[in-house]
């Protein structure tokens, strides 16, 4: 079977997924998953999509991500691994679609604006 590409993002972080059939391994920057994310909710965060289609130990996924914390990190692989598995099987669509894992999630830190202090919060004003 020939590799699947695809791509998540959350935030700042970007996921290049890489899947193909195999025993079950996946791998973030050369490192398994579960040395890469330290807490257990990381882990369910990646595991999710594979879960949900019940593939877990079908595929081996290479991953490679920059930016972001971890947290958007995972949310990006989440959503890369749910398009793959959808690439492969757009039978999958059906689970993964009412679960929210192939939506994008916009939201994104708002920029500051000069003459403020931070996006929103200002200088304090003085009256006097």
């Amino acid at each position: 079977m020939a590799v699947t590409h695809t791509i998540g993002r959350r935030k700042t972080s970007v996921a290049r997924i890489f899947m193909k059939e195999g025993k079950g391994a996946i791998t973030v920057n050369s490192k398994d998953y579960k040395s890469y994310f330290n807490t257990a909710t990381l882990h369910y965060k990646v595991e999710q999509p594979l879960k949900a289609t019940d593939t877990q130990g079908s595929y081996d996924i290479d991953v490679n991500i920059t930016g972001g914390g971890i947290t958007g990190q995972a949310e990006a692989i989440r959503l890369g691994i749910s398009r793959a598995l959808c690439d492969i099987n757009p039978d999958f669509r059906a689970a993964l679609k009412p679960e929210g894992f192939l939506t994008r999630d916009p939201r994104m830190v708002e920029r500051k604006k000069f003459g403020q202090k931070k996006a929103r919060k200002k200088f304090q004003f003085s009256k006097r």
